[in-house]
C-alpha cells in the first residue's frame, strides 16, 4: 500500500486564526461561534466525516505587541485574539467522536509541569488515548509580562527550561505509576498498592517536583509529542523529544532538507528516524471547477488585512514592520529573541535578496504561492506532488474561510486523494500513537529518550 497522507485540521480555539481580515467574509461563522460548544462539537463531527486524524490546536499567551510597538494593531482585527484555552473543548469534541486526535498546544515556558501533567493525562483518559502535546517556548514580549517578567527569557534559554520541562514529565507520566498500580481488591480493602507509586524527587535547575504524578497511567502515558520550532536550538529539541515535527519552506526541496537534518540529529539520540513524522502546512481554495475556485479566491482576497498580516508577523518574527516603511535597502536578517525560524524565513531562507519594499508588498494580498486554488483534481494534483517531493508524512490543513474552506475540502478533495490511494478510506482502531505510526503498542518508542524512565517491574 502506498504512503498515505496523514492530515490534520490547523486552528485555534479563537476569533480568528491566522486568516487575517477573514472575519469580514460574509460566509465567516468563526467570530460569532467560537464562544458556543455546539460549534465545536459539529466542527469535530465534520472532521471525523472527512478522516482527518487530528485537530491540532494552536495557542499563544499573550497579545501580538511588537508591530508599531503596540497591541491596537492585533486587537482590532482579532490576530490570535480573543482566544479560550483549547483543552477545555477537546473532552466534548471527544465525546462524539470515536477516532479524531487532539493535539493541545502548551508552553513549557509559563506552565508548570506538575499541573500540566495531570491535565494532558487527564484528556489522555477522557479522549481514550487520543491526546497530543504541541511543545512551544512562546515568543511574545507581553506573554512575558502576562507571567511577572520584564523581558523574554532568550530565546536559547527557553529551549533549555523546555528540555528540563520535558524531563519532569517523562518522570510523572512514565515513572511514578507501575502499571500494576490500580488493584481494585475489594476484599483486601486496597485501590491503589502504595509500593507501585513513586515520588520523583526531580531537583533541577528550572523545577522541583516531588510528586507522584496525581493520575494514574493514562492509555499513552505520555501523549503524543509534536514540535514546531526549526532554528538551529529547535532542531535539536525536536530531534530529541518530537515524535512530529512541523516544518515549513518555500520549496518541497528546502523543507526535505529540514526533514532530513532532523532526523539526522534524531539518530543521534538512538532514535530511528521513521519514529518522526514530519508536516508541512496546506491551504485550499477548492470548487467544482477551475473557474469557481478563482472566483471565490478573488472574493477571499478582498477582506484580506495586511495590517493584521504584518502584526502576526511581528510577533513571531520580532520584526516592527512599520520600522521599515520608505527604506529601499535589502531586507536582512538580524538577531531576535523571538521565533527565529520565523525571522529567517524572508531573509536566509530566500537568500536575502529581498529589499524591503519587497517584502512590504508580500503582506498587502494573500500569498498566492502558498495556496492551492482549483477544482478538486488541480488540488489533489498540487498536494500529492508537495506530498512526494518534500518527504512529508503529512499536512495541517488552514482555512480561510470557517467552517465552509473544511467543508469544501471534505466534500470534493477528500474523496479525490482517497481515489488516488493516498489518504484512508477508513480509521484503523486504537490510540492516537498507535494510528499514525500504525504499531499496537501506544507507548513512546523504546528508542525515543523519554521511555529510559519507565519504571520496570521488578525481576523475581
Amino acid at each position: 500500500m502506498p504512503k498515505q497522507i496523514i492530515l490534520q485540521a490547523f486552528d485555534m480555539t479563537s476569533a480568528m486564526h491566522n486568516s487575517h481580515g477573514l472575519w469580514k467574509h460574509p460566509e465567516s461563522k468563526r467570530q460569532r461561534q467560537y464562544k458556543d460548544l455546539h460549534y465545536w462539537v459539529e466542527y469535530a463531527k465534520l472532521l471525523e466525516k472527512g478522516k482527518f486524524d487530528a485537530v491540532f490546536f494552536a495557542d499563544v499567551a499573550g497579545v501580538y505587541d511588537v508591530y508599531q510597538n503596540s497591541m491596537d494593531p492585533s486587537i482590532r482585527d482579532g490576530v490570535q485574539v480573543p482566544l479560550n484555552d483549547p483543552a477545555l473543548v477537546v473532552s466534548a469534541m471527544a465525546s462524539v467522536t470515536e477516532h479524531l486526535g487532539f493535539a493541545v498546544t502548551v508552553s513549557t515556558t509559563y506552565e508548570h509541569p506538575f499541573g500540566h501533567a495531570r491535565r494532558l493525562s487527564t484528556l489522555d483518559h477522557l479522549t481514550n488515548g487520543r491526546v497530543a502535546w504541541n511543545i512551544v517556548t512562546s515568543y511574545l514580549p507581553n506573554a512575558a509580562k502576562n507571567y511577572g517578567l520584564h523581558d523574554m527569557i532568550k530565546h536559547d534559554e527557553r529551549y533549555d527550561i523546555a528540555d528540563e520541562f520535558l524531563e519532569v514529565t517523562y518522570k510523572l507520566w512514565e515513572a511514578s505509576w507501575g502499571d500494576d498500580a490500580v488493584l481494585e481488591d475489594r476484599e483486601a480493602g486496597v485501590l491503589v498498592e502504595p509500593s507501585k507509586v513513586h515520588p520523583i524527587d526531580h531537583q533541577g535547575t528550572y523545577f522541583s517536583v516531588q510528586g507522584p504524578h496525581l493520575c494514574e497511567p493514562s492509555p499513552q502515558r505520555t501523549p503524543v509529542l509534536y514540535q514546531a520550532g526549526t532554528s538551529e536550538k529547535g532542531r535539536e529539541f525536536a530531534a530529541k523529544h518530537a515524535e512530529c515535527v512541523f516544518v515549513g519552506g518555500p520549496t518541497p526541496a528546502k523543507i526535505k532538507e529540514l526533514i532530513e537534518d532532523i532526523k539526522k540529529r534524531g539518530e543521534t539520540y538512538g532514535r530511528n528516524p521513521d519514529h518522526i513524522k514530519a508536516f508541512t502546512f496546506l491551504n485550499v481554495v477548492v470548487a467544482p471547477t477551475t473557474e469557481e475556485a478563482e472566483t471565490k479566491f478573488a472574493e477571499i482576497q478582498r477582506y484580506w488585512s495586511p495590517e493584521a498580516a504584518k502584526a502576526q508577523y511581528g510577533g513571531s518574527s520580532g520584526y516592527d514592520l512599520s520600522e521599515y516603511e520608505n527604506k529601499e535597502e535589502v531586507f536582512t536578517y538580524k538577531h531576535t529573541e523571538h521565533g527565529q525560524s520565523r525571522a529567517a524565513y524572508l531573509t536566509k531562507h530566500l537568500g536575502n535578496q529581498l529589499k524591503v519594499k519587497d517584502v512590504l508588498e508580500r503582506f498587502e494580498s494573500l500569498d498566492r504561492h502558498t495556496i492551492l486554488v482549483g477544482n478538486p483534481v488541480e488540488v489533489a494534483d498540487a498536494i500529492e506532488i508537495q506530498f512526494k517531493e518534500s518527504g512529508v508524512d503529512g499536512f495541517n490543513l488552514a482555512h480561510l474561510v470557517t467552517p465552509g474552506s473544511l467543508e469544501d475540502f471534505v466534500e470534493l478533495v477528500v474523496p479525490e486523494l482517497q481515489r488516488r490511494g493516498i489518504y484512508k478510506t477508513e480509521y484503523t482502531k486504537g490510540t492516537f500513537r498507535e494510528k499514525i505510526f500504525q504499531e499496537e503498542d501506544g507507548r513512546l518508542a523504546l528508542d525515543h529518550p523519554g521511555s529510559a524512565y519507565r519504571k520496570q517491574a521488578p525481576i523475581s
